[in-house]
């Protein structure tokens, strides 16, 4: 103990915690009078912070008034039964933490303790606070939880620089209307688990207020001078008895947080939905429905809504996740918003109709994104969503893993989905034809190794990715890449050996590889429109297996017109003819193909009658 007091003498500070002492010792309040030898009282340092917590003290003595230099005197977590009269003479005292005791009430001279800022007496037993704490005129943190208290006392509205009251935990029944009305500088209030019934209407007058929780109370209805918080950002009305919440709400625009479940809500006001939460919690209420404007609180990542017994047959999507839930509720509000509601009978309809056949078509709708039924649908395979506004395609898509077949031709969007493509795993039949992407990036296809038919016919992108892009994807049967202003065939695609049909008209290509004499598979390919003038005789190799050779519209002079003329088979046969290597003219040929079958035996799985 004397090593202890020697170093609290030369710093001002003594920490006596975990000591299991029963008593506060005698050299502590003699403080001044039991210096070593080797210590001089001129150099002692007043005795300014003592912590005597997490002991077994029961009393502390009257001898407490001797510390009067003390500014923190920290007790908690002991057993004092009563504080001594003396805490009254430490006039110097900024804070007093004396929670965690068996204190059945703080005795009058604490309005004595003129300079305290912070009084923390929670969980003790306490069922009053003394009037005279009113004249702690400077105190800032109020902390009485967890006690029997009923009531604060009238005179705590001296108190005008109080920011922090916690008063959780008691048996208070009534909100200390006279404080809010005094104490404008009032940041944090906690009164959880009280017996409050109600929130008076000076609480408007809070416009520094930051958090405020009374959950676990009996409130019936919240007054709409709640507005005036202005600066509210989390708001706790859990557990209690609300049947509705004031169109005001949609004014506090500084909340975050809003915790309003286990009440008795049968509605969310629409005009709430103007608040940009983080944090919504309406569970376990009696809510059938959402307003379609909460879709606009594109700020929430958080909505919990489990325990309510909503209704229809999109219920599930309330259940799902909170960005497919938003999306969903803008999808509706477009509708509404645009008197379409024969639409969203559709979507309702085709969304039925999806759970059954696995195939959803919503084109030509209008609709500005894709509707949550797409991935609430189950184990979705083909989504047609033609001749729609959407701009974008959403993450939750990606859910739809089983998908085979998408559709998205005359569309808005702009940039490549590459994030949802990669989840696609699964993707056969991709058209993306007439959209306003304006560039690849350059793993675009990465992705897409199971592709079989792909359609970017109308992206005016100038050029595709760099190779070896195209060679990712050597399932590839059909290629459209019309109308794109390709200035020359990309050099990888001849590396797609399975694909028989190939669009490339109205492009500005000047000459064909002769590469493509490795497509020996094609069966169609179309080269018209464009600024063609020789074609090299390696296509001629490809005699037995194109059928369709479209040259139409190409300034073509290495071949007569009336060979042009006759077709596809004449113009084969005089290119290989014009072959002089020995080597190619022996070639073996392969026996023709026939477009039709190969086509229809590939189409029967495509759901949709239009492709």
């Amino acid at each position: 103990m004397d090593t202890v007091m020697k170093a609290a003498r030369a710093t001002g500070s003594l920490n006596l915690s975990n000591c299991e002492l029963n008593e506060v010792p005698e050299q502590v309040y003699n403080y001044l009078d039991s210096l070593g030898e080797e210590e001089k009282w001129w150099e002692v340092v007043d005795l300014r912070k003592m912590i005597l917590a997490h002991n077994n003290i029961h009393t502390l003595s009257e001898q407490l008034e001797r510390l009067n230099r003390l500014t923190v005197l920290n007790i908690t977590h002991n057993q004092l039964s009563h504080l001594p009269a003396a805490i009254g003479k430490l006039k110097m005292l900024k804070s007093l933490d004396v929670s965690f005791n068996l204190l059945r009430e703080i005795p009058q001279e604490i309005g004595s303790v003129n300079a305290l800022v912070t009084l923390n007496c929670a969980n003790n037993q306490l069922t009053s606070l003394p009037s005279n704490i009113g004249n702690c005129r400077k105190l800032e943190d109020l902390k009485v939880s967890n006690n029997h208290l009923t009531a604060l006392p009238d005179e705590l509205v001296h108190c005008s620089k109080l920011g922090r009251l916690d008063m959780e935990g008691n048996k208070i029944a009534k909100f200390p209307d006279h404080l809010l009305s005094s104490c404008s500088f009032i940041k944090e209030i906690n009164a959880a688990n009280n017996i409050l019934n109600e929130i008076p209407e000076s609480i408007g007058k809070l416009e520094r207020l930051v958090r405020l929780d009374v959950h676990q109370n009996r409130i019936k209805a919240i007054p709409s001078s709640f507005a005036g918080c202005s600066s509210l950002m989390e708001l706790f009305l859990g557990h209690n008895q609300l049947s509705s919440i004031p169109k005001e709400f949609g004014d506090l625009s500084s909340l975050k947080t809003l915790d309003l479940r286990s009440n008795l809500l049968k509605e969310f006001p629409e005009e709430a939905c103007k608040m940009q939460l983080l944090v919504l919690d309406l569970s376990d209420n009696c809510l059938t429905r959402l307003p379609t404007q909460l879709g606009n609180m594109t700020t929430l990542r958080k909505l919990l809504l489990i325990g309510n017994p909503f209704r229809g047959p999109r219920s599930k999507v309330y259940f799902g996740t909170t960005e497919a839930l938003l999306q969903h509720l803008r999808t509706r509000m477009s509708l509404d918003r645009e008197e379409r509601s024969p639409v969203e009978d559709f979507i309702e309809m085709a969304s039925k109709e999806a759970s059954s056949t696995k195939q959803l078509s919503i084109s030509g709708l209008g609709l500005e994104i894709i509707p949550a039924v797409a991935w609430e649908s189950g184990e979705l395979l083909a989504l047609d969503a033609c001749k729609n506004k959407i701009k974008e395609l959403p993450s939750d898509l990606s859910q739809c893993n089983s998908l085979k077949v998408l559709l998205l031709s005359d569309n808005k969007i702009e940039e490549w989905p590459g994030a949802v493509f990669a989840s696609l795993l699964n993707l056969r039949f991709l058209k993306l034809d007439r959209n306003p992407l304006n560039k690849f990036p350059q793993d675009a296809f990465a992705a897409l190794s199971k592709l079989e038919v792909l359609d970017l016919s109308g992206i005016s992108a100038n050029s595709l990715p760099q190779p070896p892009a195209l060679s990712g994807m050597p399932h590839l049967q059909e290629l459209y890449l019309r109308r794109m202003r390709l200035q020359e065939v990309p050099s990888d695609l001849s590396s797609l050996r399975k694909l028989r049909i190939l669009d490339l008209g109205q492009n500005n290509l000047s000459e064909i590889p002769e590469s493509f004499q490795h497509l020996t598979c094609l069966v169609e390919l179309d080269l018209s429109d464009n600024s063609i003038r020789m074609l090299p005789p390696e296509l001629g190799l490809l005699y037995s297996c194109l059928q369709s050779l479209r040259l139409s519209g190409n300034p073509l002079r290495s071949i007569r017109r009336t060979i042009l003329e006759r077709g596809t088979e004449d113009v084969l046969k005089y290119l290989k003819e014009k072959i002089c290597s020995p080597s190619r003219e022996t070639q073996p040929l392969q026996v023709k193909q026939t477009l039709t079958p190969l086509r229809q035996e590939f189409y029967s799985e495509i759901p949709f009658q239009h492709i």
